[in-house]
């Protein structure tokens, strides 16, 4: 996100569901910003593994997590998605609220149809579409197995969170790219123990450059008895701008009324209100 100062549109760049990277002390930089994280519940002592044992298990979660947004397109489902800015005193002081049901066509094309979305009455910011779709959209994946070679993993424990087991790992990537545009993640994920599938993530893309992304958190449902799907994405972080000026930003993202579906979408004319309307992949703008 950029500040918007002079009331340009800005957008996020590049930005699949993340997750915030923490040292021994739960502090971290990413550029410039800090990251503090709550105290944390992790057993160090459960933290002996044998490297073997390690590499199995991120094998396992990141084979998963390509194989999610692979099912991801058989299904249909409701996002809801309000972005606010906050005052000095606590005050909502903008608003940015979209509701939106999707499905994907037989190519895995994403097409939207929009239920509720009142004028933005955002003044410091400025959200997009492709604001939403990479922040907490309909890739919240964190990772992939073919790029499982481009990061850092270090086994932290375990720690029991929402009634599950949980594996922890803080991932960042090996090389930090020099472009914006080139997004990785940093940060920490939750692996459930049983079925070794990410059920929690919290953090933030890198690089930033001038862009501020806030430190968000997403948790999974299990859908279908299969697949852990994001169902509740959040943020609540201060963004400081290169220009100095400081924007306190919170978001609630809500995904739920998954079904299986398999759509062979036909395109109409734009302004037809019955058809669902697609949403191409805009390229990341420059400052």
């Amino acid at each position: 996100m950029k500040t918007s100062a002079f009331r340009k549109i800005y957008m996020f760049l590049a930005l699949c569901l993340a997750i915030s990277g923490l040292t021994a002390q739960s502090q971290t930089t990413l550029g410039r910003h800090q990251i503090r994280n709550e105290p944390s519940g992790i057993s160090e002592s459960s933290a002996k593994l044998s490297q073997a044992e390690i590499d199995k298990i991120i094998h396992a979660f990141t084979a998963k997590e390509t194989e999610f947004r692979h099912a991801l397109a058989e299904y249909a489902f409701e996002r809801d998605a309000r972005i606010e800015t906050i005052g000095i005193g606590g005050e909502v002081t903008g608003e940015y609220h979209r509701s939106s049901r999707f499905v994907f066509d037989d190519h895995d094309e994403r097409f939207e149809k929009i239920t509720f979305f009142p004028p933005p009455t955002l003044t410091e910011v400025t959200f997009t579409q492709e604001d939403l779709e990479d922040l907490g959209g309909v890739q919240p994946f964190a990772l992939e197995a073919s790029k499982i070679g481009q990061y850092n993993f270090r086994y932290l424990g375990k720690e029991h969170i929402d009634e599950l087991d949980t594996y922890v790992f803080d991932v960042e990537p090996k090389v930090m790219p020099r472009k914006e545009s080139e997004r990785f993640f940093q940060g920490r994920v939750w692996v459930d123990q049983d079925d070794l599938q990410i059920v929690k993530v919290r953090g933030k893309g890198v690089p930033e450059g001038k862009q501020r992304f806030p430190v968000f958190e997403t948790w999974r449902q299990q859908i279908d008895g299969r697949y852990w799907f994001p169902t509740y994405t959040s943020a609540d972080d201060e963004l400081n701008f290169p220009n100095g000026q400081s924007v306190h930003i919170r978001m609630v993202v809500r995904y739920d009324d998954y079904k299986k579906f398999r759509s062979k979408v036909k395109v109409t004319e734009v302004g037809d209100p019955d058809e669902l309307t697609p949403q191409p992949q805009a390229a990341p703008k420059k400052p």
